[in-house]
């Protein structure tokens, strides 16, 4: 049982995106298809990512939000919001770098009266895999801290994918 969950809502092309509880990768294949259809929006103008009432966040989870701020600068030359008033959430986000990325906020959360739970998908286990790569190559991206730290596990994931091979 997932002890996590995604809300959002879409109000004149501003997306909020509110993490619940313990994010983990289960819910990462939904959020990607959800980032998918966000980032297709003609009328995407804005993101805030609320991490208010996040207890614990993954990596997987952070490189997806990492991918936001990697799309918004592309597309927009504009920078994502994270409201996050949780310490420990804070510092993991201080420590990978996303307060250049980001602009980050500490204020209180806003209601989920409006929002919507993403609905959870069962991908199998290589695309939840390939989630997991994706997610890990942006937060690498992101400084080279990170490219250090998940350098190893990205390798060690690429070359379980392809059967045992060596990465290139």
């Amino acid at each position: 049982m997932l002890s996590g969950h995604i809300l959002y809502a879409v109000h004149n092309g501003t997306y909020v995106i509110k993490f619940v509880g313990d994010v983990r990768v289960p819910l990462c294949a939904s959020l990607e298809g959800f980032l998918e259809r966000m980032f297709g929006d003609a009328e995407l103008n804005s993101v805030l990512i609320d991490l208010s009432d996040t207890v614990a966040i993954d990596s997987t989870a952070l490189g997806l939000i990492a991918k936001i701020a990697v799309f918004l600068r592309k597309r927009l030359d504009k920078k994502p919001v994270i409201l996050s008033t949780n310490p420990d959430v804070n510092r993991i986000l201080g420590s990978m770098g996303f307060d250049r990325v980001f602009l980050m906020l500490d204020r209180a959360p806003i209601t989920t009266e409006d929002m919507e739970e993403l609905v959870l998908s069962e991908p199998s286990q290589q695309d939840l895999t390939r989630h997991v790569i994706e997610a890990h190559r942006v937060l690498m991206g992101m400084n080279e801290k990170n490219k250090a730290t998940f350098r190893d596990l990205v390798e060690a994931l690429e070359s379980e994918q392809q059967g045992g091979k060596p990465c290139p």
